[in-house]
């Protein structure tokens, strides 16, 4: 499976990223998120106090050093050689990264990074892959989920055992910003293949995802 490009995209708490590794794992190929490395450089803009100055904010991010490990196992970001993985699913990072991430100048910025990240193949999950960031790849999913499964999901992500107005908010405005941001939006691609997690274990959706892949 060398070579291969898989794009994956979806809303907060489908289940991508579960999904996103689980194939990559399966098919002994890279794993990249996308998401993380908005959130990474989303943290850096945040740590040196920049918060709503669009320029500055392009002007910073234009001059930092980003690394990734595409591992599926432990996905890690370094920012000017500081590993922040372990800070990027805090909240403040999180909503810090929707707004940065409307920003024409960053996503232009971004994109060939995440291009490069899978030159010789791999697994990309985020909003934009088969639309933006991986038009030509091999495979295209969209993975999607009711709404009430997202909110248990993305509250065992942000570390509460039941949905609080919090993770109400959250999910919410992560859709809206995702949705209806000018630059890159999220929507499926039309060539996209669709799955609904919603009432499926792991197992069941990742072996939709692979019967789609051998079915080539």
């Amino acid at each position: 499976m060398s070579g291969l490009k898989i794009a994956i995209d979806g809303p907060s708490g489908s289940g991508k990223s579960t999904l996103g590794k689980a194939l990559a794992q399966r098919l002994c190929i890279p794993y990249v998120d996308t998401g993380a490395m908005y959130r990474a450089i989303s943290w850096a803009v945040d740590d040196a106090g920049l918060n709503d100055d669009v320029e500055q904010i392009v002007a910073y991010v234009q001059n930092l050093q980003l690394k990734i490990s595409p591992d599926s196992a432990r996905f890690q970001v370094w920012v000017n050689e500081i590993d922040v993985t372990d800070w990027l699913r805090q909240p403040d990072v999180g909503r810090m990264a929707a707004k940065v991430a409307t920003i024409k100048e960053v996503r232009a910025w971004m994109v060939p990074l995440q291009r490069a990240a899978a030159i010789d193949g791999g697994v990309l999950e985020g909003r934009d892959i088969g639309t933006v960031v991986l038009p030509d790849a091999d495979f295209k999913f969209y993975i999607t989920s009711d709404e009430s499964t997202r909110m248990l999901r993305r509250a065992e992500q942000m570390g509460h055992k039941e949905v609080v107005a919090e993770v109400v908010s959250d999910v919410h405005e992560r859709d809206r910003v995702d949705s209806t941001r000018k630059h890159s939006p999220l929507r499926p691609a039309t060539d996209a293949v669709h799955i609904d997690t919603s009432s499926q274990t792991v197992a069941e959706s990742l072996g939709l995802m692979l019967e789609e892949i051998n079915r080539q």
